[in-house]
């Protein structure tokens, strides 16, 4: 832990480390969603209009992670453009807990308890299916 908060020495070093991690987070995920939108577009541009007249719920094959990591293994495109929203979806949560961990190494226990209040609220309304 020492070595942690000697690289990070001050309150700039971690507000840049986030920053960074927040930049590559969007970075990325908009990366990997225009790979599986080019690649969608390739597979099905040229297909009819569906109908939407009537309502067809999606399949759990990019609805759930485990459906989109199969599919991205195999190279769907769907399954690639939602890991794509699933890496932004990530990014923020990233940064609250970077965040709780900067504030456990400048012993700030009211942040560490706040932060960790808020990590615990998102993922039980990620993980639940609860919209709080």
């Amino acid at each position: 832990m020492k070595k942690l908060s000697k690289l990070l020495s001050g309150d700039h070093d971690i507000e840049q480390f986030i920053g960074t991690l927040l930049r590559y987070g969007v970075v990325s995920a908009s990366i990997v969603a225009f790979v599986g939108g080019i690649l969608y577009l390739f597979v099905h541009g040229m297909e009819i209009m569906p109908d939407y007249s009537s309502f067809h719920s999606e399949s759990a094959s990019y609805t759930h992670l485990s459906g989109i990591i199969k599919g991205v293994i195999s190279g769907k495109a769907r399954e690639i453009i939602q890991l794509g929203v699933v890496i932004l979806i990530l990014t923020p949560i990233m940064r609250i807990v970077c965040s709780l961990f900067s504030f456990a190494i400048e012993k700030d226990r009211m942040y560490v308890i706040i932060t960790f209040i808020v990590l615990c609220v998102i993922l039980f309304s990620m993980f639940s299916g609860m919209k709080i």
